[in-house]
This record gives structure tokens, C-alpha cells and sequence, in this order.
């Protein structure tokens, strides 16, 4: 009696960007000449995390890129945009890199990718009904942001002080301590981020 053959299924790809994100990242600590135990000391993210987010097998969140955007002294579009080819001066919507935090509701799309010699960039942000998002420190300390709303509230707590934005608001600071972003109306939040590294 012939035995049939049953098909074993390949575990699931990882997202590509995930993939080019985590070896970035991977490539990144090699630098620096540090270990998995001495990332996770300077970030304060378990070696298992940061492991797993080297090899893709994990999609990272906006915090855990944020704590290693800080460790390596880039902005998140900086990281982001070393996975990508370098930009061009006309960046086309459909061109434009959009990343997702799927657990935190949080949508970002790259407008305006960073350049080494330009210190701005722009950030669309989109924050799902109930999303709420901490960081506890800023990827570089000092950072200038210009937060505008384009639809929704979005509430956003520096320095211990919340303020409320409604669409068309402005909020401009330094980013010196942890952050707060928080959808605070009853339908999704949409805002424009400018950033502009010391």
C-alpha cells in the first residue's frame, strides 16, 4: 500500500519591511560592537524581545523602536528610512513608507523621509479609536515637534501636562522626557508630525 505524503506548510514569511527592519536593526548593534545582554541593558528591552525583532519573527512595536531609536541616536523615519532605498526629492503618495503598530492602533506614514543633510521631516500619524501610545523617552533628546491635528482629538502629555488638540490645533515643543499620544475623541485621530532634529 502506498503511502501518500502530506504537504508540511512553510512557517509564515515575515513582513518584508519587518525583515529589512530587523536586520537593520541586527546590523545596527554589530556597530556598536554590543551583545544582545548589553543592548537590552542600555534600552531596558529583554534580550528574548530585541532577539526576536532581529530575526523578524516578531513585528516591533512603536515603543520598543522608539527605546532603540534612542540607544542608537536617530529618530524612528532615520531607522525606518535606512531599510529603504535612498529617497528621492519627489516622493510620490503611493511611495510614501507606511508602518503599522497593529496592537497600539497606530498607523505612521513616512511624507517627507529624512535625508542626512536635512535636520526636518514630516509624519502622518493615524491613531485608532481608543489607542494610546507612551514613550518613555525621547529617540533623541532636545527633538523639535510641530504636532498637527487634521482630524479628531488627539490629547498629548510632555513634561507631565496633557493638552487637548482638536482638528486644526497646533502643539509645538521640545521632546526632553517621556511622551504621551492618546486618540481622544470618538472616531480615529489624523495628524501631521513635523520633526526637526537639534
Amino acid at each position: 500500500m502506498k503511502r501518500e505524503e502530506t504537504a508540511v506548510p512553510d512557517p509564515v514569511a515575515p513582513d518584508p519591511v519587518d525583515a529589512r527592519l530587523g536586520s537593520r536593526l541586527a546590523e545596527l548593534r554589530a556597530e556598536h560592537g554590543w551583545s544582545l545582554g548589553e543592548l537590552a541593558e542600555r534600552s531596558g528591552v529583554s534580550r528574548s524581545t530585541l532577539s526576536r525583532a532581529e530575526r523578524a519573527e516578531t513585528s516591533p512595536t512603536a515603543a520598543l523602536l522608539n527605546r532603540l531609536c534612542n540607544v542608537y541616536g536617530r529618530t524612528m523615519s532615520q531607522l525606518l528610512s535606512e531599510v529603504e532605498a535612498e529617497p528621492a526629492p519627489v516622493l510620490r503618495a503611493a511611495e510614501q513608507q507606511v508602518w503599522e503598530d497593529r496592537a497600539a492602533g497606530f498607523v505612521r506614514r513616512s511624507v517627507s523621509p529624512p535625508h542626512g543633510g536635512l535636520r526636518g521631516e514630516l509624519v502622518e500619524g493615524r491613531l485608532s479609536v481608543g489607542a494610546d501610545i507612551a514613550y518613555d523617552r525621547p529617540p533623541v533628546p532636545g527633538l523639535e515637534q510641530h504636532i498637527w491635528v487634521l482630524d479628531g482629538s488627539l490629547a498629548v502629555t510632555a513634561e507631565g501636562t496633557e493638552q487637548l488638540l482638536d482638528a486644526g490645533d497646533c502643539l509645538r515643543l521640545r521632546v526632553w522626557g517621556p511622551t504621551r499620544f492618546r486618540c481622544a475623541g470618538s472616531g480615529e485621530t489624523r495628524y501631521v508630525l513635523a520633526v526637526v532634529r537639534p
